[in-house]
């Protein structure tokens, strides 16, 4: 899979954990540019990027059992909900 459709997720994550109090990170954005601009991720350097990040062990759990599967197969199913 395409692991770097992932980056819109971990965005949001931390995002949302700055908004609760869990972290500081200032740029998400450019975090995620960092590590998906001109090259591919696999699982292991999206563990290892999310482990490294500065949010709760909570998020940190469950943005490392996402893979691009269950992402974009959330998308299909609320585009096929709205559509039929």
């Amino acid at each position: 899979g395409n692991w770097e459709v992932l980056a819109e997720a971990i965005q949001t994550v931390i995002r949302a954990e700055v908004v609760a109090g869990r972290s500081q990170i200032r740029d998400p954005y450019a975090l995620l540019k960092d590590l998906t601009r001109g090259h591919r991720i696999g699982s292991a350097e999206l563990v290892e990027f999310v482990d490294g990040l500065d949010i709760s062990d909570d998020a940190k759990q469950r943005l490392s059992a996402l893979t691009p599967a269950d992402y974009t197969g959330l998308a299909e199913s609320a585009v096929r909900a709205r559509l039929g």
